[in-house]
């Protein structure tokens, strides 16, 4: 045997090292290839029915968006009427009505009125001293001068 002989051996132990290295390395991409396959088919089947009741979900949401959107509308419209319906009534009857209320207390503090002569009625008391608020607290109202001078 000579050297070119031997080196021929050489490159083809390593050769077919290298191939079977090889053939290993694809037979487990090819492994690999299947099962992702597979992975993706059985997303697909469990993602499509997903996908279809997320539809049907947004579907209804857009729906009852809408029935909330006309009751709002509605709402919104009420407000707007009784709105004027009260601008109408406090105008009409407001001015009248304050009237009436002012004749009335008029009246009554008219009737209730003594007229400077306790004779008359000798049952009710003395009206009280007018007081002045001062920063939250009460204080008589000046007497006037009981000193000397």
């Amino acid at each position: 045997m000579t050297g070119g002989e031997v080196a021929g051996i050489l490159v083809a132990v390593f050769w077919a090292i290298l191939v079977s290295f090889l053939a290993v390395v694809l037979v487990r991409l090819a492994q690999t290839l299947k099962a992702t396959t597979r992975l993706v088919a059985d997303v697909t089947e469990q993602a499509v029915p997903l996908l279809a009741d997320a539809s049907a979900t947004l579907r209804s949401a857009q729906t009852q968006l809408d029935r909330v959107d006309a009751i709002a509308s509605d709402v919104q419209e009420v407000a707007s009427n009784a709105s004027a319906l009260s601008t109408t009534v406090a105008s009409t009857l407001g001015g009248p009505l304050v009237k009436v209320a002012a004749f009335g207390y008029g009246v009554r503090r008219a009737m209730s009125r003594d007229a400077g002569d306790r004779t008359e009625r000798p049952d009710r008391p003395a009206p009280a001293a007018r007081r002045t608020v001062i920063v939250g607290r009460t204080v008589p109202k000046a007497r006037g001068r009981n000193r000397k001078g």
